[in-house]
């Protein structure tokens, strides 16, 4: 034991050194791109599937829901996992899975095999943003935080942007086999980064198994996902929606239930409790409601209103990536002197001008107005979504962070499909309401012009009202970590090895 406090306070007195922290960083990075990435270049090959296994559209879009429900049943058990192997070795593994799922899916046969396949991907993937995430929090120290957390976010933003135009050329130059099997370099790249530079972490005992936890956080978080997708697709009547919504909502309330309980929690609840974590998650959600509700429209009005293919689609959107990419960064560095409260302030204001600007769009509407519409948007997310995320982060003690962060991305996960799912059931409903008003004069492709710019107003209404929240932020008072500066528990982290 005395060993152990004379490694600490050693560690503790080392100078924080950013040359250090790169490596694990990029190994992170690196990780967490090929996940990210992964969630959009398959939007864009639904089609060229469809084709190739003379199947359904329904079917081949099981392969997305299917990925996602994976995705929503791990992620709430990325806290328990690091707890008791250790976030490098949980890392790395689900990196690996992630890999092998991808593989497989650039070799199936049948659309059946390709659904199979894309689970074990999410299976895998489900995991690596929020144990990464909790790992770059613990290598940064608090006064250089936001910078450190910002350069995590570059990848975050980019990745879903950039994905589009990978999986455009590739589908359209190579084949859609590459889409997935283009993971395979990358995933061993990060494996060897990983292990050569992450550092091991402490394993905490975790005597009492949350048992109930285990099995009712997948039910709540993948049927309620699963519920959303269907509603927003097939309505929010039919049985599979009030289906996945029922058993999702009821597994949730149940979850809560008895985490509020338990004295070893799946996922620590008890966070919300902090009044600081609490606005800074609502606001967390209301920015991701806005920008990932609204993020999916802008490709679909290219493609189905302008008739744009996949990879010029991409191209157009580049505006939106490259202003995140110079956001991100900036909001880092200004969070460490700042704070929060001023970067959401200016960032959501941006967002909501840029959607209320393309709001105003027509069938004639010219590709500079729609890019500087995208660029606005892309530098308001740059600003905005990593000084809340980080904040959120800051708000919680120390030691729960590892629990935290799958409690957030989990909470991302269900909130995003809800936007998503209700925004396209209001854009349905507009164009119709739109085809009525016209009467028998109505032209289908201005109506549903005219419902493209309702959901962007509201979507910059939801911005805006991020921006009123945003006044209620204050930085968070220095949390309890219960086990001193979490630099100390993790010697490695300062050692860079």
């Amino acid at each position: 034991m005395e060993h152990t406090k004379q490694v600490n306070s050693s560690a503790a007195a080392e100078p924080f050194s950013l040359k250090a922290i790169i490596p694990p960083l990029l190994a992170i990075i690196v990780g967490m791109i090929m996940v990210i990435l992964d969630s959009t270049v398959v939007n864009v090959a639904v089609p060229v599937l469809v084709d190739y296994f003379d199947t359904s559209l329904k079917t081949v879009q099981w392969a997305i829901t299917g990925y996602t429900l994976a995705l929503s049943a791990v992620i709430p058990l990325a806290g328990w996992m690091t707890d008791r192997f250790g976030a490098k070795r949980i890392f790395l593994g689900t990196v690996i899975m992630f890999v092998i799922g991808s593989v497989l899916c650039s070799i199936s046969q049948t659309s059946t095999q390709l659904i199979i396949f894309r689970v074990i991907q999410g299976l895998g993937g489900g995991m690596v943003a929020p144990i990464g995430m909790a790992m770059v929090f613990r290598l940064a120290p608090p006064e250089r935080r936001g910078s450190i957390m910002g350069m995590l976010g570059i990848p975050m933003l980019l990745a879903p942007a950039l994905g589009p135009v990978l999986s455009g050329w590739l589908i359209e130059y190579v084949s859609w086999h590459w889409i997935f099997l283009i993971n395979l370099p990358i995933g061993i790249l990060a494996v060897v980064l990983g292990i050569k530079y992450l550092p091991v972490t402490d394993r905490h005992e975790t005597p009492h198994l949350d048992i109930l936890g285990i099995i009712l956080a997948p039910i709540a978080f993948s049927m309620l996902a699963y519920g959303v997708n269907e509603g927003g697709s097939t309505g929010w009547s039919t049985t599979p929606a009030i289906t996945g919504l029922s058993i999702g909502g009821a597994a949730l309330l149940l979850f809560i239930i008895v985490e509020l309980r338990q004295k070893n929690p799946l996922l620590e609840l008890r966070v919300f409790g902090s009044s600081d974590f609490t606005r800074g998650i609502f606001l967390a959600w209301v920015t991701q409601a806005a920008l990932f509700g609204s993020m999916l429209f802008v490709p679909l009005y290219l493609q189905q209103i302008r008739h744009y293919t996949s990879l010029e689609t991409g191209l157009i959107l580049l505006p939106q990536a490259l202003a995140s990419g110079i956001g991100m960064p900036l909001g880092g560095r200004l969070f460490d002197k700042i704070g929060a409260r001023p970067l959401a302030f200016v960032g959501l204001t941006i967002i909501s001008t840029g959607l209320y600007i393309l709001s105003g769009i027509t069938v004639e509407t010219s590709l500079p107005h729609i890019m500087l519409c995208l660029g606005l948007m892309g530098l308001g997310m740059g600003l905005t979504m990593m000084p809340v995320n980080t904040h959120v982060l800051n708000a919680a003690p120390r030691h729960l962070v590892g629990r935290v962060t799958p409690l957030t991305t989990a909470a991302q996960q269900v909130i995003v499909s809800f936007a998503v799912a209700g925004m396209t059931g209001y854009l349905t409903t507009r164009i119709t309401a739109h085809m009525t008003e016209a009467g028998k004069d109505a032209n289908p492709l201005v109506a549903a012009v005219m419902g493209y710019d309702d959901v962007f107003f509201f979507t910059s209404c939801i911005a805006a009202a991020g921006v009123l929240i945003s006044l209620i932020l204050r930085k968070p008072k220095t949390a309890p970590s219960g086990d001193g500066d979490v630099r100390q528990k993790d010697p490695a982290l300062m050692a860079g090895h």
